[in-house]
């Protein structure tokens, strides 16, 4: 089996075939710690995911625990959610170089092999095996590849399943800043009116750091064209600046990604390969959350392949069904929801129905994460 390359998705695949005995070989043209532009938020269902591979918090440097976090409407009504306390953690921030090296290093443990700076250029699918070329001139050849090769997804290309002009579902932008106040120690959500459906953000990380951006919806009010001119601006709306502090320094450059989130709608298999995390597109359209869908179809890719005994149509079956039942269920819930956070009114009336008693405020904090 091979996985291509080491994402979330790719590296939570790997390490639970190679558990199971079976030999893994992991491809990426990156070589780790490397970056990948997130925001770098980790969900309830993240979290268990991760501690069923084994990787643990004192193993990612910049592993931040959240306790609480605070939406505020367009209306400017701020609301505060408290997750559980005493009872294990809910949700966490860290820097992706920082976790993907992480769990990266957890499949190496377990028996997988890592071939890093190469990158997969072609792939030739045979009756019995996959054959991928790679960038350094040889080859590799598995019984089953899972590619985890993003949005625009290079096994999709070589095996005719890509979908041509796809630009996502969402846009984000992201910027790291240092020396930031007090209030950014929590974690925060502006549903600013301008950006509806979409939001800002500012997700806390150790000594002060805080990773800071906006995400919008594709064919909304705000053009991605017209993002990088935008930031100052939001930057410095008065609300946001406050929580940020006045010594907030910029880390590094800003940088935009593309969200795919159309969960059901992608090919998700063909032949002997199986497409997972952002190459299935997999990505919640409402939050724009995705590493915890990532590490679970990781996962789903995998107990396919091992309940599938060898039969690739069984696998395809398999792995189909499985992201049927635990994905498209709450991504068709994610997309009734962003109706009502189009528009200022229903943003403002959603926050404030979530605010109303300590049980509302508690329970949406553990939907939400």
């Amino acid at each position: 089996m091979t996985t291509s390359p080491l994402t979330a998705a790719g590296t939570a695949a790997a390490v639970t075939l190679a558990r199971a005995g079976r030999s893994v070989a992991i491809v990426d043209k990156a070589t780790f710690p490397r970056d990948k532009i997130c925001g770098d938020g980790l969900t309830t269902g993240a979290l268990r995911i991760l501690e069923e591979l084994g990787v643990q918090p004192k193993a990612v440097p910049s592993w931040t625990e959240v306790d609480d976090i605070h939406v505020v409407s367009p209306s400017g009504h701020q609301a505060t959610f408290p997750l559980p306390r005493g009872r294990g953690q809910f949700a966490a921030v860290t820097r992706r170089s920082d976790l993907d090296d992480a769990i990266v290093d957890q499949a190496r443990e377990v028996g997988a092999k890592v071939v890093e700076g190469v990158e997969v250029t072609g792939a030739t699918e045979g009756a019995d095996d996959v054959v991928l070329s790679l960038s350094d001139g040889s080859t590799v050849t598995a019984s089953q590849v899972i590619a985890a090769d993003g949005m625009w997804s290079p096994m999709r290309k070589f095996l005719g399943t890509a979908v041509p002009g796809y630009l996502g579902e969402w846009h984000a932008f992201r910027q790291y800043f240092t020396n930031t106040g007090p209030q950014a120690r929590d974690l925060w959500v502006w549903f600013e009116e301008d950006l509806l459906p979409g939001y800002a953000w500012s997700f806390p990380l150790p000594d002060g750091g805080a990773n800071v951006g906006f995400g919008i919806q594709r064919g909304a009010k705000i053009a991605t064209k017209e993002m990088k001119a935008l930031w100052p601006e939001l930057l410095a709306r008065p609300h946001i600046a406050e929580v940020l502090g006045p010594d907030a320094v910029p880390e590094d450059r800003h940088q935009a990604w593309p969200i795919p989130a159309r969960t059901g709608e992608l090919t998700l298999s063909a032949g002997r390969t199986l497409w997972v995390g952002d190459a299935a597109a997999v990505t919640d359209p409402m939050t724009g959350e995705g590493i915890g869908q990532a590490l679970l179809t990781g996962q789903l890719a995998a107990q396919a392949i091992l309940d599938g005994h060898g039969d690739p149509a069984a696998v395809r079956t398999a792995y189909e069904a499985a992201v049927r039942f635990h994905l498209v269920a709450d991504h068709k819930m994610s997309m009734l929801l962003i109706r009502a956070l189009r528009h200022r009114k229903g943003a403002r009336a959603a926050i404030r129905i979530a605010d109303a008693t300590p049980w509302t405020r508690r329970n949406f904090a553990r939907w939400l994460f």
